[in-house]
């Protein structure tokens, strides 16, 4: 039987990453980083699977970023 995905909270994922709380919060907006997810009303955490690949290729890992006020996200997107 396969292991279930366990949910990481951000302070397991800042140790297993070495990336700093700014860095990690850009990168999810960015769209460089699994987005978290909603697990309470004030809480949210990553499934391991998620930060795992990202571990594995963090260069080559891409998200679409979460849509914001009809903003582009990168320079690269026509307007």
């Amino acid at each position: 039987m396969a292991e279930a995905d366990r949910i990481l909270r951000i302070r397991t994922v800042l140790l297993r990453t070495g990336l700093s709380r700014s860095t990690l919060y850009r990168k999810i907006r960015e769209g460089s980083f699994p987005r978290p997810l909603r697990i309470s009303v004030h809480g949210a955490g990553w499934l391991q699977s998620a930060v795992d690949r990202w571990m594995a290729d963090p260069i080559a890992f891409w998200e679409p970023p979460p849509e914001s006020s009809g903003h582009p996200q990168s320079p690269s997107q026509p307007a």
